[in-house]
């Protein structure tokens, strides 16, 4: 069997499906708008070395959703899915519920 697996500080990230905008029956596509991507993360390296030696683990955990830069990440296809791999220092933001310090679905 075969899987994906993180090496260093990269994050792989499965983009999450958006909802088109409808009016009536009519989809209204997004064209020509660059917008920021939602993934939730299905694998994280173990970190980065410093110049010492010490390993400075990641901080994005399997299941968490995510905001990806519109560029940066690259694109791979895996098992027929979709999924981006890139480092961790390149999120933008996590989605968290606030109440309760969870991950929102989206």
């Amino acid at each position: 069997m075969k899987k994906l697996e993180a090496l260093f500080d990269a994050v792989i990230v499965k983009p999450v499906e958006e909802d088109e905008t409808t009016y009536g029956s009519i989809v209204v596509p997004d064209m020509g708008k660059e917008k920021n991507q939602h993934a939730v993360v299905v694998a994280v390296g173990p970190g980065k070395r410093t110049i010492n030696g010490n390993l400075v683990p990641t901080t994005v955990k399997v299941g968490q959703t995510v905001v990806l830069p519109t560029m940066g990440f690259t694109r791979i296809e895996f098992d027929g899915e979709e999924y981006y791999v890139g480092p961790e220092n390149q999120i933008l933001a996590r989605i968290v519920n606030e109440d309760h310090q969870q991950e929102l679905p989206f």
